[in-house]
């Protein structure tokens, strides 16, 4: 997972995360579905107080380590089902990264329970910045494939499109450099339950926290039907 080409990004991730939701560096952060915890390390190193969750041990664990290593004593990791989280309103700023675990589960009740856990851990006032796929790009040009050229291995990446289901598929073959150049295993990943910008304002506003602007990039260009990334910023009402 380390040696994926976004993981160079994440200074710059952050950096255009605490522009654009005005952060000052005093707020307390929560990293929902953290991985191995890039975010939160780099938001801890700049001094903010963060939580990072997961429910993979092998992520929690390297995370525990890297924060050992650097002895940053402002970042926690624990792990545990987004959806038993017993926080209440303790949150100035909540964060779903690389889709934070949205869309992921069984049916629209259970990853309807990740938006009430949102909902529940921010303060009144308090910020979420999202990050996943964008439903109407996969309405507009799935299924389709596409190239992802990392330092160690050229990947290509087979998308499906469920209309019915609103879930998208994908399955990759990675091709590594310096190997022999025989086609690898190709192997398919989970049913992803993907969202419109519309469907997301409408299940924000009913737990009280409003979209206030959406983005196709860490650039801040403006989301539309021909981006497959989608970020929101909101604000949970006082």
């Amino acid at each position: 997972m380390k040696n994926q080409s976004w993981v160079e990004n994440t200074a710059d991730e952050v950096d255009f995360i605490i522009k654009t939701l005005k952060l000052n560096g005093t707020e307390k952060i929560l990293d929902m579905a953290c991985g191995f915890g890039r975010h939160s390390l780099e938001f801890a190193r700049r001094g903010y107080e963060v939580v990072g969750v997961d429910i993979t041990k092998d992520y929690v664990e390297d995370a525990i380590k890297s924060a050992r290593q650097e002895e940053l004593e402002n970042v926690a990791f624990i792990r545990a089902d987004l959806r038993e989280l017993n926080f209440e309103s303790e949150f100035d700023v909540v964060l779903n990264l690389a889709d934070g675990a949205i869309g992921y589960l069984e049916n629209e009740n259970e990853n309807n329970k990740i938006f009430d856990q949102i909902a529940r851990a921010l303060k009144p006032g308090g910020k979420h910045f999202m990050e996943i796929a964008n439903a109407e790009y996969a309405d507009h040009h799935f299924p389709c494939t596409a190239w992802d050229i990392g330092e160690k291995a050229i990947s290509l990446s087979k998308f499906e499109w469920d209309r019915e289901k609103r879930t998208y598929i994908f399955g990759n073959w990675d091709f590594v450099y310096g190997e022999v150049a025989t086609k690898p295993k190709f192997e398919y990943g989970t049913p992803l339950r993907i969202y419109t910008i519309e469907e997301l304002k409408k299940i924000m506003d009913e737990r009280g926290i409003n979209v206030i602007s959406s983005f196709c990039d860490y650039y801040g260009k403006t989301a539309s039907c021909d981006d497959f990334q989608l970020i929101l910023f909101s604000v949970k009402k006082p």
